[in-house]
């Protein structure tokens, strides 16, 4: 365990609490996540961050890098459930419910803050705006996932996929990772694949529909929205009202 003065980002100097998306904290809010936390972890991309049903007595919020959620049959056919960014609680199943159904892999090198999941009922009895703001991540993360779910229900491959671009830029804007319709994509067309619900014969043809329809270009593992009206229509897509959000 680090000790928290030797901690590379202090939680009153977090730069993710210098972007406007982020709700600010009160002095004795602050001051407790700074007791909360234990640590910091690098994580290499492709490492395992949170396993499936490994019970770690740690939680973790994602400071710089991408990560995904993703879930497998005993086949090894997988789910990717969604795609996580800075400033998300990655491992709150695991504090409430003392299981993870789902395992967490970092897409690129990452860095996270680490809290003992053991502290988290202290949140709730102490800290009534700190335990709104896990009740609020915990309800996001159900809102995205019924976004998810209706494109692999009642959406079209080519629906699901212009969804997703959709969603994938708004939300690496909010944080710095997406300017002028442009975004890193550090993932493959077989995270794509596992995360539309189709083969990676068809996530290829779709992609190359687009890409000829110029709704969007992909190249040099970055992604550009050519043509955000369109996708918009084709994917019945409406941007998400700017919220605030918490960070712990």
């Amino acid at each position: 365990m680090t000790d928290s003065m030797n901690f590379k980002t202090k939680c009153h100097a977090c730069p993710l609490r210098q972007k406007d998306v982020f709700r600010q904290f009160e002095d004795r809010e602050l001051d407790f996540v700074a007791k909360f936390k234990t640590g910091e972890l690098q994580v290499e991309a492709g490492s395992t961050i949170i396993l499936e049903d490994n019970k770690t007595p740690h939680i973790y919020t994602l400071l710089e890098g991408w990560a995904f959620r993703h879930t497998s049959l005993a086949d090894g056919r997988r789910q990717v459930l969604n795609f996580a960014l800075p400033g998300d609680l990655l491992g709150l199943q695991l504090a409430v419910l003392n299981e993870m159904q789902h395992t967490v892999t970092a897409l690129t090198d990452t860095t996270l803050c680490v809290f003992q999941k053991d502290k988290v009922w202290s949140v709730f009895k102490d800290y009534p705006g700190l335990a709104f703001s896990m009740t609020w991540m915990a309800s996001r993360e159900e809102q995205l996932i019924d976004g998810h779910l209706l494109s692999l229900g009642r959406r079209n491959a080519q629906e699901r996929l212009a969804y997703l671009l959709l969603h994938l830029h708004d939300r690496a804007e909010t944080v710095g990772y997406a300017q002028n319709q442009s975004f890193d994509a550090p993932f493959t067309q077989a995270h794509l694949s596992d995360a539309l619900g189709i083969t990676p014969v068809h996530t290829n043809r779709t992609i190359r529909t687009l890409q000829s329809e110029n709704y969007f270009s992909w190249k040099q593992n970055r992604i550009r929205i050519l043509n955000r009206e369109g996708l918009e229509d084709l994917a019945a897509y409406e941007r998400d009202v700017k919220t605030l959000r918490p960070l712990i």
